[in-house]
């Protein structure tokens, strides 16, 4: 199809469009990591044990990375100004139910809705970037989108916690969820979806849906890209959204004040770890997956010597395990980078989307054998869990982590035999430094 570019790539009209979708993503972020601080509010509100808390934020994730490859489908047919109005629609009205609900069931269907619009919103925001910006400025862009959505998890910290103290549970999600129709309004008056007249919008049968996921998912630089996502990302997101504020405060004896000044400081790290990567795989793009797997490494020293120290791990070490824990979400950006070098443009809607389930199916697991093995070795609930009970639960990550590697290993020697045989000189382009895209993103910006 031939495309007549109508707007310049990488311009003013480009970096607005980004805000606005960039304000949606930090927004969704926020309504996903509100069960971070108000955990144990809920656990009293609902009358629930730590299982039944999990379903919340398990659900929505089992939600968000169901959706994923619907939702890649349709964003490549749609576009990404649909979804993101369709999404701030669902997470608007599941965030306002779950302000009022008073029933676990209610609640969680909420979550639930929550999650659905949730998963229309990053993979929508990286379509953007991956049509209005350079090819040599995407990988920074695309890391600034993951940093600068981390802005929602830090709202979600104090100012939440602050917002549930003062003015409590229903007046607090219900102000959160009314900032999503001002975000409406942006999004339909300055977001398009592509600087070109006629974009490549992939009308997708549904007798050969089948067949495209399968041609999509076949592609070791897809895979790669999503054992990347799923090896970094889920010990961040388990440890914001949900285990890390109850393992600070009834584990390790801190005060729900320190809890959240950590949680805070672990977004502000992450910007900074997350500049600083974009640096490095923009330089060395042959090496993006070794630079995943060299950052799960330096997250799982700091965890073992926390999960063995004799008593309470020192603050310090602490700290240095949810720095490098927080490490893990800006690392899990380099698999959309990965997926881009293998990816057409009309297809790289469903390898985000495929790319995206990694992490979160990693996350909801993660999250589930957390609270199942709390119940197990402590059936009491929150308030008599001990610190040898989080130990025993915490160490389900290693699972995670051990078979992750194995599969980035894996897909990573398919991946270069790949590119070998498809795009000779692409390998050694990258082991030069320089980047590589597939041919069909973005040419004018290469």
């Amino acid at each position: 199809m031939t495309r007549t570019q109508i707007h310049d790539i990488g311009q003013r009209r480009a970096w607005v469009i980004w805000v606005v979708a960039l304000a949606v993503y930090v927004l969704a972020v926020f309504h996903r990591s509100s069960l971070g601080v108000a955990g144990i509010l809920a656990a009293d509100r609902f009358d629930i044990n730590a299982t039944s808390l999990a379903v919340f934020t398990v659900l929505q994730l089992v939600v968000y990375a169901g959706m994923q490859i619907p939702v890649g489908v349709l964003l490549d047919r749609f576009g990404s100004r649909a979804m993101l109005l369709a999404g701030l629609v669902m997470m608007t009205a599941g965030q306002l139910v779950f302000a009022f609900s008073t029933s676990f069931s209610g609640a969680v269907l909420a979550r639930a809705v929550l999650g659905a619009g949730d998963a229309m919103v990053f993979v929508s925001v990286i379509r953007l970037v991956s049509l209005w910006f350079l090819v040599r400025l995407a990988p920074m862009v695309t890391q600034l989108t993951g940093l600068v959505g981390q802005l929602g998890a830090l709202a979600a910290a104090a100012p939440l916690a602050f917002l549930l103290d003062r003015l409590g549970w229903t007046r607090s999600f219900a102000i959160a969820s009314s900032i999503g129709v001002v975000l409406l309004v942006a999004v339909l008056v300055l977001v398009k979806d592509s600087p070109y007249r006629s974009d490549e919008v992939a009308v997708v049968k549904l007798r050969a849906l089948a067949q495209s996921l399968r041609t999509v998912w076949g592609n070791p630089g897809t895979r790669l890209g999503m054992w990347s996502h799923f090896t970094s990302q889920f010990s961040a997101t388990v440890f914001a959204l949900l285990w890390g504020f109850p393992f600070l405060v009834r584990g390790l004896g801190w005060s729900e004040a320190a809890a959240s000044t950590l949680l805070m400081a672990m977004v502000a790290w992450a910007v900074v770890s997350g500049l600083l990567l974009a640096r490095l795989v923009a330089r060395i793009p042959y090496y993006r997956s070794w630079i995943v797997v060299v950052v799960v490494a330096v997250m799982v020293v700091p965890w073992t010597a926390v999960l063995l120290w004799p008593g309470r791990a020192p603050v310090w070490l602490v700290v240095v395990m949810a720095f490098a824990t927080a490490t893990g979400g800006p690392a899990s950006m380099v698999g959309f980078d990965l997926a881009r070098s293998f990816t057409p443009v009309h297809a790289i809607g469903r390898a985000n989307g495929l790319v995206n389930v990694g992490g979160f199916t990693a996350s909801l697991l993660t999250m589930a054998l957390i609270g199942v093995v709390l119940d197990l070795v402590e059936p009491g609930g929150m308030e008599a869990y001990t610190l040898d009970d989080f130990r025993w639960a915490l160490s389900v990550q290693y699972l995670f982590w051990a078979y992750g590697i194995a599969q980035i290993l894996r897909y990573r020697r398919r991946g270069i035999a790949h590119l070998h045989r498809v795009h000779p000189g692409a390998v050694e382009q990258m082991r030069a430094g320089q980047s590589f895209v597939h041919p069909g993103i973005g040419e004018e910006g290469v």
